[in-house]
């Protein structure tokens, strides 16, 4: 009886051994891939918000604890977070403005991951990309189309922040909400507010 348990433990252990070890040269075989496949979808969000650079870099004197701090501390009353600031360049090398990744936890369906593109010259916004997104179909996610994105094409990066508003026109300062989704239209437009407000700091010590 002892040498059929001491048996069958060895054969359950020579089992998971294998299995562990397969699992571990699947991960390693798909990481890379994986890793890459993640940094070409960035890549292209950050060019559908800043189609004129030729390159992006990691801005240097980026702290997200202090930048988030800063953030949440402001007046847009928000708690989302900016996870990454990324440097657009041109083909020279020169730098043309800056690629924000902010996350809002207002989304109706969740957190909402958004790529924003500010242009330096123009001090403007040239749009944003959704890249993370569980809003509901046919309403929030409505945030993802045209219509809505092309609010914030343009928009200077100097007022104190933008308001969602269920007027048509929306006015100065104004984002008009997507009928049926307050909530998401929102949520977009505080992360918007969030990049502009330290973006405003990072002009001010630039």
């Amino acid at each position: 009886m002892k040498n059929s348990i001491l048996k069958d433990t060895l054969i359950l252990t020579a089992i998971t051994l294998v299995a562990g070890l397969a699992l571990g040269a699947v991960q390693y075989i798909t990481a890379a891939p994986i890793e890459k496949a993640n940094k070409a979808a960035l890549e292209e969000a950050y060019k559908s918000v800043f189609p004129d650079a030729a390159s992006f870099e990691d801005y240097a004197d980026f702290d997200e604890a202090a930048v988030n701090e800063y953030v949440h501390s402001t007046d847009v009353g928000t708690d989302d977070d900016i996870t990454a600031i990324s440097v657009a360049k041109d083909a020279s090398g020169s730098d043309i403005g800056y690629v924000f990744t902010v996350v809002t936890h207002k989304g109706y369906g969740g957190d909402i991951t958004l790529t924003v593109g500010i242009d330096s010259a123009s001090g403007t916004m040239n749009g944003y990309s959704i890249t993370d997104i569980g809003e509901t179909p046919g309403l929030g996610m409505k945030s993802t189309e045209e219509k809505f994105m092309s609010e914030f094409r343009g928009i200077p990066m100097d007022i104190t922040s933008y308001t969602v508003t269920k007027s048509s026109p929306a006015g100065d300062g104004e984002i008009e909400a997507i009928s049926g989704a307050t909530i998401t239209s929102r949520a977009v437009t505080n992360a918007v507010n969030a990049v502009m407000h330290y973006y405003q700091v990072m002009n001010s010590v630039g």
